[in-house]
């Protein structure tokens, strides 16, 4: 059996509202929540970046895990937001964890299935024998241009995963890989804010992909829609999730779990593993449980899980999803906001 025996998010507890930020640029509120199905979104504060996520997000998964840290050997971060071009975000999260230096690190990008990448390759160094546990972590502070779209969704968290072959929390009975080169998004050296190709990231990018992994992966492990208790799917907004579930046969109960792209936003590379954390949180012994992730540029990486006993053991042993969206939050304004994510310098 391998799987994950451990998780663990983080979120910030700034938020900003979308109706502030539609008032900002004269648009109108109700239109844009109705549209995108986003009420507001968390924003780090000065002193939280990438690093510092992946960071909490981890020490809350080995908390779950139970295990030393000097046990892990591979660390392996997914972000589109690392704070430095050249110097890793992997090797501060392995030490301030307290993970010795006999470890293999690497950072990922690959839009926002940079998490979800790091956790197949996490779950393969495992599954190869190459070390016992195996540590990934999908994080960003995500970036969207004033005005732009994106601005109402590009947010701030991350989800901390590690792959082993005892304590199981959730066995991994299939993994699936779809990718193409479609340009639906990218952001070139030295630009701070990404571009994208506006309708052609829906159908072309998003649908295609999730949909094709979606379906290959439930073909290849024998199951259907009916036979999966809860589905996960990148959340850029809060309706492409909502199309693609439908689209894969699965109701929208079985999304609600990890459907919190409304109040969280898009966490880019912690999107869909924060989802795949809160669907963990509810998730009883034996439910099955399918993750999607979609990276621009294009691929999706899917995952389907099994859940064992041990989450019983384990899930109040740090804080859960759902109480860090629905706990104390500090309300910005458009210009505080602004400040904290560098669009105005003071």
């Amino acid at each position: 059996m391998i799987g994950i025996c451990g998780y663990g998010s983080y979120l910030p507890r700034f938020r900003i509202k979308a109706d502030t930020i539609a008032k900002q640029w004269g648009m109108d509120p109700e239109s844009i929540k109705k549209g995108l199905l986003l009420y507001e979104k968390t924003v780090p504060n000065l002193d939280e970046d990438t690093i510092t996520i992946a960071v909490e997000s981890a020490k809350n998964a080995l908390k779950r895990a139970g295990i030393n840290p000097s046990e892990i050997g591979s660390v392996y971060v997914g972000s589109e937001s690392h704070p430095y071009v050249v110097k890793p975000t992997g090797t501060v999260v392995a030490e301030a964890l307290g993970i010795t230096p006999d470890v293999h690190i690497a950072d990922f990008e690959f839009a926002c299935k940079a998490g979800t990448e790091a956790m197949f390759v996490a779950y393969s160094q495992v599954k190869a024998g190459v070390c016992k546990y195996a540590l990934a972590i999908g994080a960003d502070t995500s970036q969207g241009a004033p005005g732009d779209p994106l601005e109402y969704s590009a947010s701030a968290g991350g989800s901390a995963f590690i792959f082993g072959l005892d304590k199981i929390v959730a066995e991994v009975i299939e993994t699936y890989s779809f990718s193409t080169d479609t340009p639906d998004f990218w952001r070139r050296e030295h630009e701070f804010y990404p571009k994208h190709g506006g309708r052609f990231t829906g159908e072309q990018a998003y649908f295609r992909h999730i949909i094709s992994a979606g379906k290959e992966i439930m073909k290849r492990a024998g199951l259907t829609a009916k036979d999966i208790d809860y589905a996960v799917f990148h959340m850029p907004n809060g309706k492409f999730p909502q199309q693609a579930a439908k689209s894969l046969g699965f109701d929208l109960k079985q999304i609600e779990p990890g459907w919190i792209v409304p109040w969280m936003g898009n966490t880019y590379s912690g999107s869909s593993p924060t989802g795949l954390s809160a669907t963990l949180d509810i998730a009883k012994p034996g439910q099955k449980i399918m993750l999607v992730s979609f990276g621009s540029g294009a691929g999706s990486d899917a995952f389907i899980f099994r859940v064992t006993e041990r989450i019983e053991e384990v899930r109040d042993l740090a804080p859960k999803v759902r109480d860090m969206l629905d706990g104390k939050k500090i309300y910005v304004d458009y210009g505080t906001y602004a400040k904290l994510r560098g669009k105005i310098i003071v």
